[in-house]
């Protein structure tokens, strides 16, 4: 029987610090070009890249992203699939406390990574929270810095921790 932890084949990892960040209004920006490698074969590359759309449909379900609504959260897993093209899923949505006005709430539980589809190597994820004042904030197409919105810092990785990182 064969050990469902070895990594000596099948690794789908993220090998290379794309360094990116949110961008301007629903934007990501990328410092360095990817090297990935997905199920053992490398992918494509993907060049770095400045103030590029961020994808309005979810790689997991091909879907348009449900729009969050005021003192929720989700995590946002965005990645590449082998052809060297950017994609993002959504984590499931989840009620936060409420907060005040534009200050959103605390956790009530840890949000939670989406389901990723085989062709996706992650590169960061991100934790938007809404406050009570936000207007329905859709990924991939609502501005990351709109008024009561939360978005983290994005956080690069190699692999997806076992958990999102919310402090």
């Amino acid at each position: 029987m064969a050990d469902n932890l070895n990594f000596s084949f099948g690794l789908t990892a993220n090998l290379a610090n794309a360094a990116m960040v949110a961008g301007t209004t629903s934007t990501y920006t990328t410092s360095n070009t990817t090297v990935c490698v997905i199920n053992g074969k490398f992918c494509t590359t993907l060049a770095a890249q400045t103030n590029t759309a961020t994808p309005t449909l979810d790689a997991t379900t091909g879907a348009a992203f449900i729009a969050m609504t005021p003192n929720n959260c989700c995590a946002l897993v965005l990645g590449q699939n082998a052809a060297g093209a950017i994609k993002m899923s959504q984590g499931p949505i989840t009620a936060t406390l409420t907060g005040v006005t534009t200050t959103v709430g605390a956790f009530i539980r840890d949000p939670q990574f989406p389901s990723l589809p085989d062709d996706f190597v992650p590169l960061a994820y991100t934790i938007v929270r809404t406050a009570p004042s936000a207007s329905n904030w859709t990924p991939g197409t609502s501005s990351w810095t709109a008024s009561g919105v939360s978005a983290t810092t994005f956080q690069n990785v190699v692999q997806l921790p076992n958990r999102p990182q919310i402090a």
